[in-house]
């Protein structure tokens, strides 16, 4: 029998699909935190079956509607031996197996120059998809803390076992006194990332097993195999035990939003799992669900619950547009001149780059169509080993890229330690500033989504710098004659022609548009750790040198900062 490449998903089965009427269904995916005392074992199993295909529906919605596919990302952490794995192979089996995602990570130290949350973004799971993280960021935050809070034992018994010239010194150490310190902020950052991956479309539910220190060990003593430890601490010392229940504890403490399943009897922990994962697909089927003042199809108010009053927000207001954006120099440089100051700051910069000891560095280059981005990016790698850097020319989204949190494309493509890659800088010829600009202007986004994003931007920002990322930001401004002289000589050159597209000349008459939005986006995310360098000038040769200065002054500034 000959096979066939076949893209397209599975079909629902019949059972789900058509055999039962729209009531039946409808009853099923309707959220009630109360099924567990009222939905036998096989009810529960069709209800998952059920909520999972009508979420992936949301992604498959023809013809098109207002409603936004939403995914779900079920994050298990906890004691071991307490029954995570025999939750989710539960969960699997009671589910279309081939629509579940399981991904499984044991904690690490932190990486150099990059979020806790930066290295599990390639597995986050596509609007209308089900997937179950076990591990995940918190596995690396728990490692860490404990390190930090055991320290002090591991100490104590090295001065013991060791002569003062064998003392063990840890080079990873975390410069930190206190674990909560560094819990504490590591929980504040990871709060307001999950927070946008929300309000992105991918739901969270967080599940923390835990057992009792008996159970723990009486199944630890037991003649069945150990999974690999998530934490990679030792479960058999009680002193260990009893510090990661006390680093557990703060933590719960400080998340609320957290499901703690007990784990003595693994058999209805699996069962609690599974109510709460259905819980949670039938929450992310109705958050998929648009507004009615975004829809097109009023319904009558519910007469049995009150709706909760909308919280209105402030009138977005427009700033003032700055100068830095409407004058325009137009100086002129010679050629002569030009390449002797250009030769000297490339190699000035390619000094500094290579003596930045792996620090991650991120260029984002913005602008008008033709100020010069591309023309700017050649000057500034030409004195660099191609090997050393990524350049990322952005465009519209991919349909896969659609199907991630707005910020996936860009979080999946910042330098990172664990690819194999000897680079770790990235260059963006645009950027995510795109929702902001394009996208704001085109209408490509709705007013809650790139409003949002002014403040999402500046939280992804600041945990990169925060990390010890070095974030460069430049708006390359010209004006709207400059423009057209480009266009103009863009057409008439064979080798340029492919960078001129009707959307160029359409967007001319957006210029204003254009304009304000970069005037917002300058007021907006201009932050001490990642501030925006303007360059307003018609003459391409003086862009680039201010280019090549404003870098130069920037990783001069952090090397002696280190």
């Amino acid at each position: 029998m000959s096979q066939k490449n076949d893209t397209t998903e599975p079909e629902a089965p019949q059972a789900v699909s058509s055999q039962f009427s729209e009531q039946v269904v409808e009853e099923r995916l309707t959220p009630n935190p109360l099924s567990q005392f009222s939905m036998d074992k096989n009810a529960l199993r069709l209800a998952l079956v059920t909520a999972q295909y009508a979420l992936r529906a949301t992604r498959q919605q023809t013809p098109p509607t207002l409603n936004k596919p939403t995914g779900l990302l079920v994050l298990v952490n906890g004691m071991e031996q307490a029954g995570k794995g025999t939750a989710v192979k539960q969960l699997r089996q009671w589910v279309d197996p081939r629509l579940l995602k399981v991904e499984a990570t044991v904690g690490h130290a932190p990486l150099s120059y990059q979020p806790i949350w930066q290295v599990h973004t390639g597995a986050m799971p596509r609007h209308g998809d089900v997937m179950v993280y076990f591990g995940n960021w918190y596995a690396d935050l728990l490692y860490n803390v404990m390190r930090i809070a055991t320290s002090n034992n591991e100490d104590k018994e090295d001065k013991k076992k060791q002569s003062k010239n064998q003392k063990h010194i840890d080079k990873n150490a975390l410069p930190i006194a206190k674990w909560q310190a560094y819990l504490q902020q590591q929980l504040a950052e990871l709060k307001a990332f999950e927070q946008d991956l929300i309000a992105n479309h991918t739901r969270l539910l967080k599940c923390w097993f835990h057992v009792d220190m008996e159970t723990l060990h009486s199944r630890l003593q037991d003649s069945k195999a150990d999974p690999q430890f998530l934490y990679q601490i030792d479960w058999n010392s009680k002193t260990v035990v009893e510090k990661f229940n006390e680093v557990a504890a703060t933590l719960l403490r400080q998340q609320d939003d957290w499901i703690i399943i007990d784990g003595d009897d693994k058999s209805a922990a699996a069962d609690d799992f599974c109510h709460e994962v259905l819980h949670a697909m039938q929450m992310a089927l109705v958050s998929s669900r648009t507004s009615t003042t975004e829809s097109t199809e009023k319904k009558p108010p519910s007469k049995t619950k009150k709706s909760k009053p909308k919280v209105e927000q402030a009138p977005f207001e427009p700033v003032k547009i700055p100068k830095s954006l409407t004058n325009i120099d137009d100086s002129k440089i010679s050629k002569s001149e030009y390449n002797d100051a250009l030769a000297k700051k490339q190699t000035r910069l390619a000094e500094l780059l290579r003596a930045r000891q792996g620090r991650h560095v991120v260029f984002a280059f913005e602008g008008m169509d033709a100020a010069g981005k591309g023309g700017a990016i050649k000057r500034l790698v030409a004195a660099l080993d191609p090997r050393e850097y990524q350049i990322y020319n952005i465009g519209a989204p991919m349909l896969y890229e659609t199907q991630h949190p707005y910020l996936w494309r860009f979080w999946t493509k910042l330098p990172n330690e664990q690819t194999n890659r000897v680079s770790r800088i990235a260059i963006f010829d645009r950027t995510w500033y795109g929702r902001v600009l394009v996208e704001r202007v085109e209408g490509f986004a709705t007013d809650e989504e790139w409003q949002r994003a002014y403040d999402e931007i500046n939280r992804f920002e600041s945990d990169l710098t925060t990390a010890g990322t070095l974030v460069i930001k430049y708006w390359l401004a010209i004006d709207k004659k400059e423009q057209l002289k480009r266009f103009e000589a863009r057409k008439d050159t064979p080798h340029k022609q492919f960078k001129l597209t009707d959307d160029d000349w359409r967007n001319r008459d957006k210029w204003s548009d254009y304009v304000q939005s970069a005037a917002d986006m300058l007021a907006r995310t201009d932050t001490k750790t990642a501030p925006w360098c303007i360059i307003a000038t018609n003459e391409k040769r003086q862009a680039r040198l201010d280019v090549l200065d404003h870098a130069i002054q920037q990783l001069s500034e952090a090397s002696d900062g280190n």
